[in-house]
């Protein structure tokens, strides 16, 4: 049942669907809780040798879904104390992909509360764990984050490099899992870099990607991003104030209070902006 509801927090999350997905991670919870799992990591061995799936601990990945939920909702001190358990489970199982899922999610929450040191943090341990265990997959998922947060940090140039570096690495794979949420990392990171054009061009290929593998948790964000890009380079006014409105109504359809509070000020200090006299090329919005 734990694993059933792994999958189903994993696959609702991914569509964009967090207040479902929150409800198959939070029952999975529950049950482990319960300590009616009394051997998660010796279940997720065993699909790994049936099923060639990564032994990811279920309950662990119930926890970081949760965890991701709860910041949709708003509950920030409930979705830090979730996410820090998960870390600690993690640490406590002898499970080696278990600990890399969990870096991974905790860098998506820092990410999510533009928080550079704390996304560095957890790609600098996800990168050694990563080097340590020999996991490809999961070390490119850590050069992403740790080129964002260099350019977050003022480094744009060596931060894209990790970042370019780490999506090829990714895509070689095989894997086109996460690419729409990697490049809106890699569009944010030339954002920063004074490249808005070229960050426009990574938002249509992310929502491209969108509307084949109708992956849409990150949906909101890239309309929102493609406002503030769009006001950067002095783009037409119908179309920025069509992509916050947008933005708003998708966060509004999948229930993120956080991503929804998030469209609403960047189009209210868009509005500020272009009423000040400030409108035309070159209006800088927060990230």
């Amino acid at each position: 049942m734990v694993a059933a509801y792994r999958a189903l927090a994993c696959t609702l999350y991914c569509l964009g669907d967090f207040e479902t997905a929150r409800q198959y991670a939070t029952s999975g919870v529950q049950i482990w809780r319960s300590g009616g799992v009394q051997s998660p990591v010796e279940d997720a061995t065993l699909w790994a040798s049936r099923l060639r799936q990564p032994p990811d601990g279920p309950a662990l990945v119930c926890l970081c879904y949760q965890a991701l939920s709860e910041w949709h909702f708003g509950e920030i001190v409930s979705c830090h104390a979730t996410m820090a358990e998960a870390v600690s489970v993690a640490k406590g199982l002898n499970d080696i992909h278990a600990l890399a899922v969990a870096l991974w999610n905790a860098g998506i929450l820092a990410h999510y509360e533009r928080n550079p040191a704390e996304v560095r943090r957890c790609a600098s341990d996800l990168i050694e764990h990563s080097m340590r265990q020999s996991f490809p997959h999961w070390r490119a998922l850590g050069a992403v984050f740790h080129g964002w947060a260099r350019t977050a940090s003022g480094s744009t140039a060596e931060g894209l490099s990790w970042i370019e570096d780490g999506i090829a690495d990714w895509r070689a794979t095989g894997s086109t899992w996460s690419v729409p949420y990697l490049l809106t990392l890699k569009a944010e990171a030339l954002h920063l870099a004074g490249r808005a054009s070229e960050s426009l061009e990574a938002i249509r290929e992310a929502e491209a990607l969108v509307e084949r593998s109708e992956e849409r948790w990150c949906s909101a964000e890239l309309h929102r991003l493609r406002g503030v890009f769009l006001a950067a380079i002095g783009g037409d006014e119908s179309q920025i104030e069509g992509s916050f409105c947008e933005s708003i109504r998708i966060a509004k359809q999948q229930k993120s209070v956080s991503l929804e509070k998030r469209a609403e000020a960047t189009y209210a200090e868009y509005g500020r902006q272009k009423a000040s006299g400030s409108g035309g090329r070159g209006i800088r919005l927060p990230l």
